[in-house]
């Protein structure tokens, strides 16, 4: 069956509660509704299910974790079947005992879970602990195909990594979602939060531009502060966008209210960027070697004749 050359997504900002069931019965709710405005494919934000809990380490924050399937994308999948909505479900994975990834579920609109993406590359910044809780991923960057077509999902740190969009685009994905959990340091805001919102919308405006791809971001609200009260928290700044395969922005949200923000992808917008801006063709990918090793130490040229 061909695809739809046009469809509705939906990027659904939302505030995280200390409570996981009632972030989950939200969510579902705000889907349900997106659904019914139209939308064919709904993603969620990075680790909607509970407040941003790698603020701080903690070993207590380990038992938020679920299998997949779980109950999230159970719940979900529910939804995505008598709605005939795709739907992208972040999830604190349990993978193993001890083992836990920050994952993303893709549901297709039959209510199936199509595939899974890990987050690659995990971070480890003041408020961002991340590598306390996830084990990096091990399956790439794939692609998934749905009921609307191929499309791939990455996990906000990645955001800054053009490695991944050009991956997931190489294999035919026609829109990068990018679940996100991202905001000020309440004492940074003033001084670098202008730049800081800035360089996170151009460096996926240019994964767009650079692959003829569309890119939907979609991030939480809210100052969330850890439970013991240590630290001034995270003011997450929300901005959730769409742009089209040449960056332009065609919907964006405030930084500081829920919002349930609705787009439509044009598969025919891809043909016409990409044939006037032929960036995959003009690819010399004869010369890209050495993009596989950390760091460069030695001359391109002198690596190629060890």
């Amino acid at each position: 069956m061909p695809h739809e050359r046009a469809f509705k997504v939906a990027l659904i900002q939302m505030a995280c509660s200390p409570d996981p069931e009632e972030n989950l019965r939200r969510a579902c709710a705000r889907v349900e509704e997106a659904a019914d405005e139209g939308a064919r494919v709904v993603c969620l934000p990075e680790l909607f299910h509970s407040q941003y809990f790698c603020q701080r380490e903690d070993h207590l924050s380990f038992d938020l974790a679920e299998p997949v399937p779980g109950p999230t994308t159970e719940a979900l999948g529910k939804i995505a079947r008598q709605k005939k909505v795709a739907i992208i479900a972040p999830v604190f994975e349990r993978r193993a005992a001890g083992l836990y990834h920050n994952s993303a579920a893709i549901i297709d609109s039959d209510g199936q879970v199509a595939g899974l993406y890990r987050k690659m590359h995990i971070p480890d910044d003041p408020a961002y602990y991340e590598k306390f809780y996830f084990t990096p991923g091990d399956l790439g960057f794939p692609v998934f195909e749905t009921s609307v077509g191929r499309i791939a999902a990455l996990i906000c740190w990645d955001q800054w990594y053009p490695e991944g969009a050009r991956l997931a685009a190489l294999q035919g994905a026609s829109i990068l979602f990018y679940p996100t959990a991202i905001g000020w340091h309440p004492d940074e805001k003033e001084q670098y939060g202008a730049a800081q919102r800035d360089a996170w919308r151009t460096i996926q405006r240019a994964h767009a531009i650079a692959n003829g791809v569309y890119v939907a971001a979609v991030n939480r609200v809210g100052h969330e502060k850890p439970a013991d009260g240590a630290g001034e928290g995270i003011e997450f700044w929300g901005s959730s966008f769409i742009c089209d395969p040449f960056g332009v922005v065609m919907a964006e949200a405030p930084t500081d209210i829920e919002e349930t923000l609705v787009g439509e992808v044009n598969l025919d917008r891809v043909e016409e960027v990409r044939r006037n801006w032929p960036f995959l063709r003009d690819r010399r990918i004869d010369a890209y070697g050495g993009l596989d090793r950390r760091f460069l130490d030695k001359p391109l040229r002198d690596l190629e004749i060890e």
